[in-house]
């Protein structure tokens, strides 16, 4: 050890000055390491955005229908969210500690351009009050150049209020008829809500999945309390009111020449337990081939998935069906059902989707990277996936063309890459045991 440097002063003056030379060295250090945590932030926070955004242009070029890549997107988002609020702390704690230094330069983050506020809003124009007087010599002679513009994003809290509809009765002074306006429109009965409330209560609860419960206790913080039961009364007032509407989307979808089918669990709360139910989806999109009618897509519930559901669901309905090999489709298919048979449409995206499975690279490599058990990839599977691919890059190129290109097409280029797909598949499938995961996948799209 250095004799010198470790001695103590005696006197109390030089004391005081080292100690507060040891404080301010401790402050520079503090806001170093301050600069380097703001720093490793921003650069954790960029990462995320960078993978949020290449996750965005995959799911947008590749899987737009893919439930997998959607909540990948919403996981990455959120990491995302996390770690840009952790790097704004940071760059702030950092900068209240290089204020106490002296020597530690200053850390300031690279952001991107903020957006532009959009035009439709209105805009609230402060203007605070100039000097009377120069600030240099304290002349009154002032003439304006021109002035600066900070714009501010703001927003108005919810207002409620209560509409107090007047209706005044008049007598006649020759008959004694009295004569009133009559009742005003109301969305539902007992017109309690108006039809702005109505709306946010329904999309509260079916487009952002608030329940009416937590809506409840969220308004009462507002001041303005309103029973669940109530609020129950009005969706179902709202529901029925809109049953006409759902009717005629219900017919047009019914009526397309051909419909795509699928169904997707649904976690419902039960006593105790929590139970899957299951939501059918029926799409009419007319667009890929041409077609001038409007797409819309008809949404069914049921607590199970016995084919009775999507049996009642077509009971009407004869034409084309794309939709995976699951056993409730096939009363459909049946020859003498009425109003007549439907002709399946087998799905390549289901087809495909259990070989994908087994040759996700990424996926492996993202459980490698947090520490979890690999997936054993099949280089046969990993091929399938590629010959696949191939025929969904033939659909994107024909995708809008007429339906007699899009047949020349298909016969042209898909075909021989179906006929060579299924001779492969079964030289493959004479190689397997009848149990292996790849067999199964096999005989589910042959």
């Amino acid at each position: 050890m250095d004799a010198e440097r470790d001695a103590v002063p005696d006197d109390i003056a030089a004391l005081k000055a080292a100690l507060a030379a040891e404080r301010a060295k401790g402050l520079e250090i503090a806001a170093e390491l301050a600069v380097a945590r703001a720093k490793a932030s921003e650069d954790e926070a960029l990462i995320a955005q960078q993978k949020l955004q290449i996750a965005k242009l995959k799911h947008q070029i590749y899987g737009q229908r893919s439930e997998r890549s959607s909540r990948l997107i919403e996981q990455l988002a959120l990491t995302f969210e996390e770690l840009e609020s952790d790097a704004t702390e940071d760059e702030l704690a950092a900068e209240r500690a290089v204020a106490k230094a002296t020597t530690v330069r200053g850390f300031t983050r690279q952001r991107g351009e903020r957006q532009t506020f959009p035009e439709h809003l209105p805009r609230e124009r402060v203007v605070i009050e100039p000097p009377t007087a120069c600030e240099c010599c304290g002349g009154n002679r002032l003439r304006k150049l021109g002035e600066d513009v900070t714009r501010t994003l703001e927003v108005v809290p919810r207002q409620w209020k209560v509409i107090e509809t007047v209706r005044e009765k008049f007598s006649c002074r020759d008959c004694e008829k009295i004569s009133q306006a009559p009742a005003p429109f109301h969305a539902v009965a007992r017109g309690w809500a108006g039809p702005s409330l109505l709306a946010m209560i329904m999309f509260e609860k079916f487009g952002q999945h608030q329940p009416l419960n937590r809506q409840a206790e969220r308004y009462a913080l507002e001041g303005v309390p309103i029973a669940l039961s109530t609020m129950a009364d009005a969706v179902g007032s709202v529901s029925a009111s809109l049953d006409p509407l759902l009717r005629l989307v219900e017919a047009h979808v019914m009526a397309a020449e051909r419909l795509h089918a699928d169904d997707t669990t649904v976690p419902v709360l039960a006593k105790g337990k929590t139970d899957t139910a299951r939501c059918w989806i029926y799409l009419r999109d007319d667009r890929p081939f041409g077609g001038a009618g409007p797409p819309a897509a008809m949404f069914y519930y049921s607590r199970d998935r016995r084919g009775e559901h999507p049996q009642a669901h077509l009971a009407g309905y004869a034409g084309i069906l794309q939709a995976d090999a699951y056993d409730g489709y096939n009363q459909l298919y049946l020859a003498g059902r009425h109003p007549g048979p439907i002709r399946e449409a087998a799905c390549w995206v289901h087809a495909r989707r259990p070989f994908f499975a087994m040759a996700d690279i990424e996926e492996n490599a993202r459980r490698k990277a947090t520490g979890k058990k690999e997936i054993p990839l099949s280089p046969i599977a990993v091929e399938v996936v590629r010959r696949i691919d191939a025929l969904f890059e033939i659909e994107r190129s024909i995708n809008g063309r007429s339906p007699e290109e899009r047949l020349e097409m298909r016969q042209t280029l898909s075909r021989p890459l179906v006929e060579d797909l299924q001779v492969y598949m079964r030289e493959q499938l004479a190689k397997l045991s009848r149990g292996h995961d790849l067999a199964k996948a096999f005989n589910y799209i042959l």
